[in-house]
């Protein structure tokens, strides 16, 4: 699908991964994005953040790129996590919903398979439990050591593990093979793997965040570059791919950008200011 095809009817929900879509690997920001991400934010679209990450280490991403006023939505945790900014409220933000599951039975038979797995369990109240430290700058979120009892207490909205001694593809097959019932998964571009509550994904999240806002369905984009990302690609009327995302992930896409690295994000979203109604009316993000 070109761009030009595309037609708003109305006010647009676009929705932005983070990692590899709006940062740089390193987690560099360029301000080319931040000013097309600013731009588009001060239409009358509605601009979101749907990430894997903690909520605590998507609110910084939220104020860099201009995207912090109040009444604004956010999906986190792959999904498991929504929440409604609010300048008001403690930490800036509410939580409006939240999806937790049972990790033990996934990751017990997972640490059967693979015994040297770094294990990161997140929660509901946005802390994050490991075995072990992960590697910088691979795992964003502040990390807490715990004992192999308390890692898998209680419930969580997100499980990230990581094999540190696999290659990806031997990884990828060890976890097709490994019965992984009652969640959602997808496995990142090295031996990396996301687990969340079943049926929850980025697009089961902006789903809800999209009836809310009342966008007609034809009026959605989402903007993103790995495995995590394929259900919000299908989910939206334009599905755009990053130029350096694996192949599976520009296949699910009908529109691929620029790499990350080449600003591909700005590219795509200059070309859908043009075509947001009354582009010239909206209210920006920031004085």
């Amino acid at each position: 699908m070109n761009v030009t095809s595309l037609s708003f009817t109305d006010s647009p929900l676009i929705a932005l991964d983070i990692d590899g879509t709006i940062l740089h690997h390193d987690g560099h920001l360029t301000e080319r994005v931040v000013s097309s991400i600013r731009a588009v934010a001060a239409t009358n679209a509605h601009v979101m953040i749907a990430t894997g990450r903690s909520i605590r280490d998507t609110l910084p991403i939220i104020e860099a790129v201009g995207l912090s006023r109040d009444g604004g939505y956010a999906v986190c945790c792959n999904g498991a996590i929504t929440i409604q900014l609010d300048s008001s409220a403690p930490g800036g933000y509410r939580l409006h919903q939240v999806t937790t599951f049972d990790a033990r039975p996934s990751v017990e038979i997972l640490q059967r398979e693979l015994p040297d797995l770094l294990i990161a369990v997140e929660t509901p109240n946005d802390g994050v439990k490991v075995n072990a430290h992960f590697p910088e700058p691979e795992f964003a979120a502040s990390q807490r050591v715990v004992s192999p009892q308390e890692l898998l207490e209680g419930e969580a909205v997100r499980v990230t593990v990581r094999d540190l001694g696999s290659e990806p593809e031997d990884f990828a097959q060890v976890i097709a093979a490994a019965g992984l019932h009652g969640t959602n998964y997808s496995i990142g571009f090295s031996a990396w793997l996301d687990l969340a509550p079943e049926g929850v994904s980025k697009a089961f999240g902006l789903e809800e965040v999209r009836q809310l806002l009342g966008v007609d369905p034809l009026n959605t984009v989402a903007i993103g570059d790995q495995r995590n990302d394929l259900e919000m690609l299908a989910w939206a009327e334009l599905g755009v791919a990053m130029g350096q995302a694996p192949q599976e992930v520009i296949a699910a896409a009908n529109r691929t950008t620029g790499a990350v690295v080449d600003d591909g994000l700005a590219d795509i979203l200059d070309e859908l200011l043009s075509l947001i109604p009354n582009a010239g009316q909206g209210v920006p993000t920031h004085e």
